[in-house]
């Protein structure tokens, strides 16, 4: 591995880090929207 794959696979990782908070984000959002749904029914 030289020193461009090195750099090329942190910065997928940091990518990868930060989809997965864009994933969660919008996991919570769906979960509150459900649970705030359910209370109005």
């Amino acid at each position: 591995m030289n020193v461009s794959d090195a750099k090329r696979l942190k910065e997928l990782g940091a990518e990868n880090t930060r989809l997965k908070n864009l994933l969660a984000e919008s996991m919570l959002e769906s979960e509150i929207t459900k649970e705030t749904l359910r209370k109005k029914w």
